[in-house]
Order: structure tokens, then sequence, then C-alpha cells
């Protein structure tokens, strides 16, 4: 049975390594949902650097999900001061779980102050495609899903909550969806 991947990516106003009260807050809040998100139906895998190693995204070794990329239209720094980014990869049994823990809890919580720390940039800000069951998607896999969601819309290739896909490739319904 094939699984859902989500790449989700995102430009921070200032860098990670900023100490102001609002890169603290996105920092704080992405300590308690991922667990929450990790413990969630549906869930799978998501990205972690293989050795548990903390540091910047470009520094990490990711194992099997490969590399880290980012889209051609991340124009900020690579460095543990200049990192101004967000980005997950992950792995779903379906939407309707995705869904629930996108829209939930304190992911929930979270999306509602999500322009106190992300640009608005006019890219999508993530990017769903199914894989084999067994495959783990690259990080370049998500960069370019999103960048052909940019620029082509959704299609099977890649799509979002609003114009899903089924596994099959043909278009579907989804109830209670938002973008």
């Amino acid at each position: 049975m094939p699984h859902l991947a989500l790449y989700t990516f995102g430009v921070l106003k200032s860098p990670l390594a900023d100490p102001a009260p609002l890169t603290r807050e996105l920092h704080d809040s992405g300590e308690a949902i991922y667990p929450q998100i990790s413990r969630h139906p549906g869930y799978l895998a998501h990205a972690e650097a293989a050795d548990g190693s903390r540091g910047t995204h470009f520094d990490l070794d990711w194992g099997a999900w490969g590399e880290f990329a980012v889209p051609t239209w991340y124009g900020k720094g690579h460095t543990v001061e200049t990192t101004a980014l967000a980005a997950t990869l992950s792995l779903w049994t379906d939407l309707r779980p995705a869904f629930e823990a996108v829209y939930t809890g304190l992911h929930r919580e979270a999306l509602n102050r999500r322009y106190d720390w992300f640009e608005r940039t006019g890219h999508p800000a993530y990017a769903f495609w199914w894989i084999p069951d067994g495959v783990i998607p690259t990080w370049q896999d998500g960069v370019s899903r999103l960048e052909h969601l940019h620029a082509h819309g959704s299609a099977p290739h890649a799509f979002t909550f609003h114009h899903p896909f089924a596994p099959e490739g043909t278009p579907t319904r989804f109830a209670d969806k938002e973008d």
C-alpha cells in the first residue's frame, strides 16, 4: 500500500540563531509540536539526523533521507548564524490523518501564528505525493515536488489538501479540507 510523503518549507523572518522573543517562541512551539505529531494515528516517520545531532539542516547527516536541500527561492543563509528556514519531511498512511495532525492541537495553534514567524513568499508551503511502501523520500524529492507544485499547480506529482489526488493519480475529494 502506498504511503503519503509530506514536505514543508518556510522562510523565517529572522535566523534561527536570533535571540529575539519571536524566534524563541517558534523554537519552543516546535519542541512541543513534534512529539505530539509523532504520536498521531497515521504518522509513520519524519526526517531526523542520522546520529541524533543538532545543528543547521545543511550540516547534518540525514541518512536515508538524503542530503538536505532547499527550494531555489530560498535566498538566506546556510550557516548556524544565518539559516532562516523551517523544513520538515514526513511519511503518513493517508491524507485524513495528516490533515487531522496539521489542523488540530498545538500545530493548529502554531499555524494561526505563522505570519509572525514566516515571510510570505508567494510560494507553496507544503507538497504531498504518494510513494511506494518501503520507499523513503529524500529532501531533494521534497524540494522538486514543492517547486513542481509552484510551477504547475496540484497534480498527481505534487498536491495540496485543497486539490488532492488518490494514489492511482486520480483527483479525489477530501472533506473538511483547508489550505
